[in-house]
């Protein structure tokens, strides 16, 4: 499978993303579809939400 490449690759994040990612996390979206809303890779959105501590839903 080829990953998507993101034209934003390591872009600084703003307060407006990270209030963007708590919101979509705390309505248990899965991280695949918080990639798409964000345009940011699920490794970037993984990092970020272990480093503020943000559970992100997972698929099951």
């Amino acid at each position: 499978m080829v990953s998507e490449r993101f034209e934003r690759h390591r872009q600084p994040w703003t307060s407006e993303e990270l209030q963007k990612l708590k919101l979509l996390a705390g309505k248990g979206m899965a991280l695949k579809a918080i990639s798409k809303a964000m345009t940011r890779s699920e490794e970037s959105i993984k990092d970020r939400a272990k480093l503020d501590g943000i559970g992100i839903a997972k698929l099951r």
